[in-house]
């Protein structure tokens, strides 16, 4: 029979529908990973409360798991083990030092830190208080440092001792606070174990606002931007149960640095599924897979280079039993050649591949047995998740034609923060990520490379025009060309090609570059070259540069 139903009433009816089986798959996801399970009723209730006051950011997700599981094991670091209960009440005295110096939800917080326990009780100290939290790139040179901070203007700079000279040379004017010592004896400012030690535990009363993590990136220009993320959803944390393998009361080693989407994100995970963290502040691929084994740890999350770092260790190395690993969770640039296929033959088919970005979060998720069948895929769209190509017109790209990626989600970046604002181009709701890319006939997403000159370097974003700037900007260099080329260890490196006025060597003009802008943009290589090719107008040919051999 016809459906005489009013159109409005029918769409409304499907998105009740729509809504229904999401929240249903859900449901589903969250029950399979162990997420929803039987709990003390006490303890449910005192988790819920927190929840409710604190938000399900740092600070009520650490306050939860206090609350539901208090003598677990929440991290495991250099300086030794702390469980929930223990970060919770930290955390809590941080918070009321940092109040008793001024700190209010108005404020922001600077964190500039390695992957250790002082990390994640910052950002919770400063969850409980209200404030935005800025994480800060431990690459950044002085000036740029200087810039994020001078636009996004924290009230407090929280960073490791070793940072020490960066931040004088920065010239920043903010309060600072050390969170890691490396040298005790040289410590002349405030350390967050003294303000710890020094401050109450006493529970803390519900901020006036929830707080923003601000995470950086790059925008068009090159110049780092603050993208600010709402707090961890709930969307967010089953889009990546939905398609990877994770299992609550497990140990993650999350080699990836925290300041990055990506291991920031695997921290709330970690909340979520009262997992247990292992943290190193340097990566080092001999003490990963040793970390790994003496923790037992289930999941590890790196960015793509690190597991090709540990693929290069002498193959004694790499022989044992790994069946314990279940879950190596890789993001930040794409998989290069068949490297997931090398890793998978020595540790088992435990590889997902997800492809993202910070402005859209996750995108499309590759599952092992994926991975198997099309090496270098990134997969397909997890739990909520839409990604669409289109073209430079801004319409629907051919079916297996090349386009403009576009992502929708609940975790879209609201746009940039700071006086530069801003945000990233959006078609029929959807956002760009950057990147062009193509589905083949099986519906699995192939990320092909940037929709501009942007290059992605070892999970960093790296602007050549920034790079040109710098090199042109020394006595020698009359002008400078950089281009992207592919690097089996990076996926792209930075080439570099200059005309001098008077003599300069190679190493000195990437010391010069190293002392503007942060380590990962120096050039690999630089070519010295008599001229520039350039078209009628002058424009730089760099697709010439491109093709250009200089064996």
């Amino acid at each position: 029979m016809p459906d005489h139903t009013p159109p409005p009433l029918r769409q409304l009816s499907q998105r009740a529908a729509d809504q229904v089986l999401r929240q249903t798959r859900m449901v589903k996801t969250m029950a399979k990973a162990g997420v929803i399970r039987p709990h003390n009723p006490v303890r449910l209730a005192a988790a819920a409360k927190t929840i409710l006051d604190q938000g399900i950011g740092f600070a009520g997700g650490i306050g939860a798991q206090a609350a539901l599981n208090p003598d677990r094991v929440a991290v495991i670091d250099e300086l030794g083990s702390l469980t929930w209960d223990e970060l919770d009440k930290r955390s809590t005295r941080l918070a009321r030092a940092l109040a008793d110096r001024g700190v209010t939800s108005r404020d922001s917080i600077a964190v500039l830190c390695r992957n250790h326990r002082y990390f994640i009780e910052a950002s919770t100290a400063a969850s409980k208080l209200g404030a935005d939290i800025l994480y800060l790139n431990t690459a950044f040179a002085a000036p740029q440092l200087a810039e994020v901070c001078a636009r996004e203007e924290p009230s407090f700079v929280i960073h490791d001792q070793e940072f020490d000279d960066l931040m004088e040379r920065s010239q920043m004017s903010q309060e600072r606070i050390i969170a890691f010592i490396d040298k005790p004896q040289k410590v002349a400012l405030p350390t967050i174990e003294d303000l710890i030690q020094g401050s109450s535990s006493r529970t803390m009363t519900k901020p006036p606002r929830l707080s923003r993590p601000i995470i950086l990136t790059s925008g068009t220009t090159g110049t780092p931007k603050g993208a600010p993320r709402s707090e961890a959803g709930l969307d967010g944390a089953v889009a990546l149960l939905s398609k990877i393998d994770f299992r609550a009361n497990g140990v993650t080693h999350i080699a990836a640095p925290l300041f990055h989407t990506w291991g920031w994100g695997h921290l709330n995970l970690a909340m979520l599924l009262s997992s247990t963290v292992v943290l190193h502040r340097r990566f080092d691929p001999e003490t990963c897979l040793d970390l790994l084994r003496q923790y037992q740890c289930d999941t590890l999350a790196v960015i793509p280079v690190m597991l090709q770092r540990i693929l290069a260790l002498p193959e004694d190395k790499l022989r044992g039993d790994w069946s314990f690993l279940k879950v190596v969770a890789a993001s930040g640039s794409a998989l290069p050649g068949n490297l997931c296929l090398e890793w998978m033959d020595h540790f088992g088919d435990n590889l997902f591949n997800t492809y993202g970005s910070t402005e859209v979060a996750w995108a499309t998720i590759a599952r092992p047995e994926e991975l198997r069948k099309a090496p270098g895929t990134a997969g397909r769209p997890p739990y909520n998740t839409v990604v669409r190509l289109y073209d430079e017109q801004g319409k629907p790209s051919a079916k297996g034609a090349p386009g403009r990626i576009f992502v929708g989600n609940s975790m879209l970046f609201g746009g940039y923060t700071g006086k530069s604002g801003g945000t990233k181009e959006v078609i029929d709701g959807l956002m760009s990520t950057g990147d062009v890319g193509s589905f083949d006939e099986h519906g699995l997403l192939f990320v092909e490379g940037r929709d501009d000159e942007m290059i992605v370097s070892g999970g960093e974003n790296v602007f050549p025009a920034e790079v040109e700037n710098a090199l042109s900007r020394h006595d020698s260099v009359h002008e400078a060309a950089a281009i992207g080329v592919p690097d089996e260890e990076f996926g792209q490196r930075l080439r570099a090609f200059v005309v001098t006025i008077d003599e300069v060597s190679e190493s000195d003009l990437k010391d010069w570059v190293k002392q503007q802008l942060a380590r990962y943009k120096v050039p690999r290589e630089i070519i010295f070259m008599d001229e520039l090719p350039r078209n009628a107008t002058g424009k730089i040919l760099k697709r010439e540069l491109k093709e250009y051999d200089h064996s």
